[in-house]
Order: structure tokens, then sequence, then C-alpha cells
């Protein structure tokens, strides 16, 4: 979302006008959920996506056809087989579409719209894993705040995509600048066992979508047993992602990175399905 956002953003300094399409509703099976965005130059160039296949089609003739009438308006679309009067495809869910045309001297209209992810990933953990899984975050959508104890680690040099950089004085107030709710993603990769133990204790405090720490089933043990003498319990520990990440026998920095990402997208459509399904 935020490299789209940001490629409308560069077409107006530019002083080029263009078409975004806009994922507003959704109701059932759909490729892409409320969120997804697609923008198209005048040129026919498209960036982003609202679902590929023949929805894609379909919308991007109407982007084309709206650089014609500049008019904006909600289309709607049935997943469905054509002989159910839908669209010809098997998804069989309902999706509604907005199709805007940007003027690039009212910008007002594209900026008032171009909210950034509420997903927010809080990272503790500057190091080698925590470096490969804020790009990887980034890329699909999360915003990303990067908390480490060694300024050197927790720099803009390091971590160009994130959108915030916090230099903690100790992992014992890991959370005291942060707006934590259910929205947020922590995830816990410092460089040793008594700053993952920390920042745990401190998370299982939290009513947040995810928690998930880094490390070896024995060493999880030890920081469950110390969490125990805290007063913490098994319910408690249920809640974390421990080992983190989906099991694919990753070893490298990047592989790990790419176990968590996708653990995390998992969690993130489960309660984006849970909120359309208590909407509808």
């Amino acid at each position: 979302m935020k490299d789209i956002i940001k490629i409308g953003r560069d077409f107006i300094e530019q002083g080029e006008d263009f078409v975004v399409a806009k994922v507003i509703q959704t109701m059932g099976s759909t490729p892409r959920k409320k969120g997804a965005w697609l923008i198209m130059t005048k040129e026919g160039k498209t960036f982003g996506t609202v679902g590929g296949g023949k929805l894609e089609a379909m919308v991007e003739a109407i982007c084309t056809e709206t650089f014609s009438t500049k008019i904006s308006k909600i289309h709607e679309f049935s997943l469905t087989p054509a002989d159910q009067k839908g669209i010809d495809m098997r998804c069989g869910g309902d999706a509604s579409i907005s199709v805007e045309y940007i003027d690039h001297l009212h910008p007002e209209n594209f900026e008032e719209d171009a909210e950034e992810s509420s997903a927010t990933a809080f990272i503790f953990g500057a190091g080698h894993v925590g470096k490969e899984i804020a790009k990887i975050l980034n890329y699909v959508g999360f915003s990303v705040s990067i908390l480490d104890d060694r300024a050197e680690f927790a720099s803009l040099d390091r971590f160009s995509e994130a959108d915030e950089l916090v230099v903690l004085s100790s992992f014992q107030i890991a959370f005291k600048d942060c707006q934590i709710g259910p929205a947020s993603y922590i995830v816990i990769v410092t460089r040793g066992h008594s700053g993952d133990y920390d920042v745990l204790k401190q998370a299982l405090d939290f009513d947040c979508a995810y928690i998930g720490m880094i490390g070896s089933r024995k060493k999880i043990a030890v920081v469950y047993d110390q969490l125990k003498a805290d007063g913490f319990s098994e319910k408690d520990f249920a809640r974390v992602h421990a080992p983190i990440g989906v099991e694919i026998g990753a070893e490298t920095p990047e592989e790990i990175a790419i176990s968590v990402a996708a653990e995390m997208i998992k969690v993130r459509a489960e309660l984006s399905k849970q909120v359309e399904n208590n909407a509808n």
C-alpha cells in the first residue's frame, strides 16, 4: 500500500494525472480484500492490483475509459459464473471497487483517501534477522517500527524502509513510547535471551494481533520457565508464535524473514476475514 501511495504522490509532483482503482468492500471469497489498490497512467501502465484475472481486466478497461470521462464511480462485481449473472469468475464473492480520476491540480482528492496500513509491526531487534524481516514486511504492506538498544543498529542507514526507528535505553522498558493495539504485530528477535525475555514479558500484557519470538525450542522453554515464575501461564504462552514463523526449514536471515512474513500475512488475512464476517 505504501509503495502505491508513493507512486501516486510522485505522479502528482510530476504534474501527471492518473486513475486509481480501490477495493472498498468485499463479501465472500474474492482475490483481494478491502484496501487493495491499482493505479493506471495515461499510457496504460499499471501499478498494484485489485485481484487479477477477469476482474482486473474489467477494472483496467474502466480505468482507461475514465481518462476520457473523468468521472469517478463505484462499480459492483459479482465474481460468479456468467450463468449466475456474474463476470464469469469462480471465486463466488462480491467486490465493490471505486475508480477515481486524479487530477494533479487537485491532489487532495488522492491524499484524503491515502491511508497507510493500520497493521504495524514492532520489530524488537535490529540485527541481521530484524533487518531482513523489515524489508519484507514493508514490501507486503505493514508499517514497520524498529526498536533496539543500539543506536548504531537502529539507524536509517540500515533501515531506510522503516516508518519509525526507536533507540531504547533498555529492553526492560521496550514499550515505553509504543501505541499497541489490536492491529499491532510484535516481533521479538533481539540479540539474546535476556532481551527476548524482557520484551515478551511486557508484550503479554497487550491485546494485539500477533506476538512472535525467535529461538530454539530449548531457549523458548527457558524463557517460558522464567515467565511462569513471574506468574504467567500456558494460556498466555498459547498466544505466542514460538518458534517464530512458518516451518520451512529456514536457516539464513533472509529465509527466516520469509517464514515470519508468511505467518504474519496469514494472521492478518484471518483477522481481516473475521472483521468482514462480523460486519456481514
